[in-house]
């Protein structure tokens, strides 16, 4: 399968760019109106945007290769780098580019419900000490699956490609389970032809599995997590290694879902 790459959040990025207008510190930042055109006909917040994924895509790159990627002149590339520097959105080292603290901390701020992050916390805690597994809150974003937070399990060691902010195919049991129970619309592309029924028994028994289907040695078994309406919002999992029992896993898992729905209804 192909690498994870870190999530870059829409909302996250627009909070942090939209200060390319604000006063930064003891000093103003000096921009082109928004809407002006840049280079290739490109607006300051596409070029800005732009900018954030590839370096986001990168982890870390020089001007030349970010300016590229982005089809922005050099020039261009560097007054906006720099605006993004002093933001903290962006920050720069002798290697080039990497993303800012900024990010992060808006990134981790963002959650697709109020309280949800607040509502998982302790069951999800819970969960992880009664099955030493890696509990993980997961939301479907762009047809894919978006890790909101991981709690640690005793048991986990191995997992390391599995951490917050990892967005990964929509077909993992994360994901299957929220679109399983989702809008039939929703826009994934086309459907394998066991999805029916694959979706049909999610629905049914209210748990996905992924048994190595995305990750070598990682195994999951996730439940919905509901608010008010009856569509799904996020998931639980666990993960764990193929030597431990799904089935053993159900129980526990459903039962930490109850508990996270019920805070978010406000039960």
């Amino acid at each position: 399968m192909n690498e994870p790459r870190r999530a870059t959040t829409t909302n996250t990025a627009a909070a942090a760019v939209r200060q390319l207008e604000r006063p930064a510190g003891p000093e103003r930042v000096a921009v082109r109106s928004p809407a002006a055109p840049d280079g290739g006909g490109r607006s300051v917040l596409e070029g800005a945007f732009g900018l954030l994924e590839a370096v986001e895509r990168a982890g870390q790159a020089g001007l030349t290769r970010l300016a590229g990627e982005c089809g922005l002149p050099k020039t261009t590339a560097y007054r906006l780098l720099e605006q993004l520097v002093v933001l903290g959105a962006v920050e720069r080292n002798r290697a080039g580019y990497r993303m800012g603290s900024r990010m992060f901390r808006l990134g981790h701020a963002w959650q697709p419900h109020p309280g949800l992050r607040s509502a998982a916390r302790e069951p999800a805690r819970r969960l992880a000490r009664v099955t030493g597994a890696r509990v993980g809150v997961n939301v479907l974003r762009e047809g894919r699956t978006l890790i909101l937070d991981w709690t640690a399990g005793a048991t986990d060691e191995a997992l390391d490609p599995l951490r917050d902010g990892v967005v990964w195919p929509w077909f993992t049991a994360a994901g299957k389970v929220l679109v399983a129970g989702a809008h039939p619309q929703l826009p994934l592309g086309p459907l394998p032809a066991s999805w029916r029924r694959e979706s049909a028994a999610i629905r049914d028994r209210g748990v996905a599995f992924d048994r190595e289907e995305l990750v070598a040695g990682a195994c999951c078994v996730a439940v919905p997590l509901y608010g008010p309406g009856r569509v799904p919002l996020a998931s639980l999992s666990v993960v764990t290694d193929p030597a431990h029992s799904l089935e053993r896993l159900v129980d526990a898992v459903q039962q930490a879902g109850r508990a996270i729905s019920a805070r978010l209804r406000g039960r």
